[in-house]
């Protein structure tokens, strides 16, 4: 009895020791990981400083060359990008909400058209966003008259929605122009007052030349960049625009075949 007791007390003892071990242990990984947590950080919030310096570097160097390259000139490119962006951003918003699901619009009005009507197909046309949907109740709006008219209606009517598709491309395309044109302007301009400098100096200076060449083409340099910005998103809608028309044009032949279906069934 006396052996179990001891041998109790003994191991109760080394469980106590192993216990506080482990503790002190798990005392020095915590520390040690805390200085590491530490040291890692630095170089961390170190790098979180230096992007912010950089960033700040390179917003400064924006102005600069802004300024260097002369207020007015590069506030006209810079309007040209301004103008020509708000454009793009109400073209794409149009665009967007002028694609439709062609496929599933005509199922609907196939379905309308055979069980209820023209009429039903009509709500259906008139309850439908697009381009397409509003030639579809034009040329079902004209069915009374005959399909020549129908035919007729939706091609005029195809003609229409074309013109709003296409609507202020045009200044898309005078900015992409007119950009690059205001900062060759700027550069001759340059140019000419540093060709002036030198005549009033008297001495052809490299440094003088270097430095009036370099501030003339900032504005070249902004209006090409200004230029090929607008130009993608110009081609965007080009691209867009085409699909649309496409599908349109699909469309009307698929409602003028189906109208004709139906004109045969109800005589």
């Amino acid at each position: 009895m006396k052996k179990l007791l001891t041998l109790f007390v003994v191991t109760m003892m080394l469980g106590v020791a192993s216990i506080n071990c482990v503790n002190a242990q798990d005392e020095e990984s915590a520390a040690t990981t805390d200085t590491t947590a530490v040291e890692q950080a630095a170089p961390a919030a170190e790098e979180v400083a230096e992007d912010a310096i950089e960033g700040t570097s390179a917003h400064q160097a924006i102005k600069q060359k802004f300024i260097e390259g002369g207020v007015g000139f590069m506030s006209a490119v810079i309007l040209c990008l301004i103008l020509g962006l708000a454009i793009c951003v109400e073209r794409i918003l149009f665009l967007n909400f002028s694609s439709t699901n062609t496929k599933k619009l005509l199922e609907k009005i196939e379905s309308a058209l055979n069980e209820q009507g023209v009429e039903a197909a009509k709500e259906v046309c008139r309850n439908s966003r697009g381009p397409v949907a509003s030639i579809f109740y034009q040329g079902l709006d004209r069915y009374d008259a005959g399909l020549d008219m129908v035919e007729k209606a939706v091609i005029s009517y195809g003609g229409v929605q074309t013109g709003l598709l296409e609507k202020n491309l045009s200044w898309i395309a005078l900015f992409i122009a007119l950009a690059p044109m205001l900062g060759f302007l700027g550069t001759v301009i340059g140019m000419v007052q540093a060709f002036d400098s030198i005549k009033v100096a008297g001495d052809i200076s490299p440094a003088l030349v270097a430095g009036g060449i370099s501030v003339a083409l900032i504005t070249t340099m902004a209006g090409l960049i200004v230029a090929m910005i607008l130009q993608v998103f110009y081609n965007y809608f080009v691209s867009k625009i085409d699909s649309i028309v496409n599908d349109m044009e699909d469309a009307s032949i698929t409602l003028t075949d189906m109208l004709y279906k139906y004109n045969l069934k109800n005589k």
